[in-house]
């Protein structure tokens, strides 16, 4: 159910299929007991987490100095991470930046705000492909929800996210596909483009690869 993507003494990068929590639910495994249970001689520390309908990469420490380590990282905002999200409807504008505090809203969503009070920052680029909109997502904070209220603010909810008024489909179309880090002087990189889903054909892939090209892209800069 997990594959592992990447080991070392450090950390491990393991990808979370779409539907899987990260904790466990009722009598459902999450991320953390499927890799207890999975290597029962290895330490398993959570460093970060993705929604239980979200797919894609995920870094897990393998002892308690790493994960303080990859903590400040995410504190100090010098993780990359990017996602991929589709929606079936055209968003209020094709590139920018999503700003606002979240704020728990009804049935357990969120919604944005317009003060700075858990501030949520959100870059992406989109663009169209065979009827749906594809969106490439830098999120420059990491907070729960982030990144479905702010493409449904745009007009754009995902794809199969139905709390958040998107279209039904058979997964929620959220894939955390890149990873990028400087760990103690050496950068790293882990890229993981989506296999499983109706909608994340290796067509769309050979899309992505190419029309958002990361040597080309010019994200804002961070503020």
């Amino acid at each position: 159910m997990l594959q592992i993507l990447f080991r070392s003494v450090d950390y491990w990068i393991v990808e979370k299929p779409a539907g899987m929590s990260f904790h466990a639910e009722s009598e459902e495994l999450g991320v953390m007991q499927t890799l207890a249970i999975s290597y029962p001689d290895q330490s398993f520390y959570p460093v970060h987490r993705l929604d239980k309908m979200t797919s894609g990469l995920l870094i897990v420490a393998c002892h308690a100095v790493a994960a303080a380590e990859f903590g400040k990282m995410f504190e100090n905002h010098e993780m990359e991470k990017r996602y991929l999200a589709l929606s079936v409807k055209k968003p209020k504008k094709k590139q920018g930046t999503i700003s606002g505090g979240m704020a728990p809203s009804r049935r357990g969503q969120w919604k944005l705000t317009q003060d700075n009070e858990n501030l949520a920052v959100t870059q992406f680029f989109s663009s169209a492909f065979q009827g749906l909109r594809v969106f490439i997502v830098r999120p420059l904070t990491g907070k729960t929800h982030q990144i479905r209220v702010a493409l449904k603010s745009l007009g754009s909810p995902i794809l199969g996210d139905l709390r958040y008024s998107g279209e039904g489909a058979d997964r929620g179309y959220l894939h955390a596909y890149s990873l990028r880090f400087n760990w103690r002087g050496e950068m790293k990189s882990y890229l993981s483009l989506p296999i499983s889903g109706e909608h994340f054909s290796s067509e769309l892939s050979d899309f992505v690869t190419t029309q958002f090209d990361e040597s080309l892209l010019k994200w804002p800069g961070k503020k």
